[in-house]
């Protein structure tokens, strides 16, 4: 009786621990939001790929939350404001984080 009992306490804490782990939180994310952040990344991505002035293998794009974060080397102000802005015009983006520098 006593193993069972132990053995049902194991099985419970697993059960829980498994639960646990799959529910977001403020410092990681569910897999909905991954996905949905991963389709906000392509979006911006291709954006600014699709943009002549400017150069997209230079500039790095991640998403957390619907919050862009721009990184990278561009070659004047005014392309950091341009990448800044076609970020901010894709769906689904909360606000834009520019990490970007001028060469």
């Amino acid at each position: 009786m006593k193993q069972s009992n132990t053995i049902s306490a194991i099985f419970l804490a697993l059960v829980l621990t498994t639960a646990m782990g799959c529910a977001s939180t403020s410092k990681q994310e569910g897999t909905g939001e991954y996905i949905d952040d991963s389709v906000i990344t392509t979006k911006v991505k291709a954006a600014i790929f699709n943009d002549a002035s400017l150069k997209s293998a230079e500039i790095n794009v991640e998403t957390y939350k619907g919050v862009v974060q721009l990184s990278g080397f561009v070659n004047s102000r005014s392309d950091i404001q341009r990448a800044v802005e076609l970020a901010r015009g894709v769906k689904g983006v909360t606000s834009v984080k520019d990490d970007m520098r001028v060469k």
